[in-house]
């Protein structure tokens, strides 16, 4: 099979090759795992569901860009498993919600554990700063994609004012902390 070479190897192209790298060792890593492990479906269900409240499952799929058919077969293997249950909305809305179930979150935590623990193994020998470069420039990215895809993901760390809701734009600077 023959390697289609680009204009000159740019930048763009061994920027996709790393983060294609970085996707497939989080395959390999979902592979060790033991049957207690959430498969990848499950864990972005249940992180956004986590960080944003309960969801009805339109609200999933324009958070994820799915059809709802899909978010539908995906939720309704939470629910036989116990990870997730139906509630009323919690805002007096008509559709139901889903929400995490103690065993839910029992899990997710359980895998948050997994991750950071091997993230920790991938960055032991990196300094604090390097370590935090790598998260800002982290950070930075995802929110690029999120709003190039209008689809903000809430992260736990920003505050109730209204943040969470939107993306912040490019040109923004967030305050700095205390």
């Amino acid at each position: 099979m023959e390697r289609r070479k680009g204009a000159g190897g740019g930048v763009l192209e061994k920027l996709e090759r790393e983060l294609m790298l970085l996707s497939r060792h989080q395959v390999l890593a979902r592979r060790e795992r033991d049957a207690e492990r959430l498969e990848r479906s499950a864990y972005l269900l249940l992180s956004r569901i986590d960080t944003q409240g309960p969801m009805s499952i339109g609200q999933l799929a324009e958070a994820f860009g799915l059809d709802t058919s899909t978010v539908n077969r995906q939720t309704a293997a939470l629910l036989r498993c116990g990870l997730a249950e139906r509630v009323a909305d919690p805002d007096g809305g008509v559709a139901r919600k889903l929400r995490i179930t103690a065993e839910g979150g029992r899990r997710l935590e359980g895998d948050r554990e997994v991750n950071r623990s091997c993230l920790a193994r991938v960055v032991a020998d990196w300094s604090p700063e390097e370590v935090q470069e790598l998260e800002d420039v982290l950070v930075r990215l995802n929110r690029s994609a999120e709003a190039l895809e209008g689809r903000h993901w809430p992260r736990a760390e920003e505050d109730d004012t209204g943040t969470a809701c939107r993306p912040q734009a490019p040109h923004e600077q967030a305050p700095p902390a205390p």
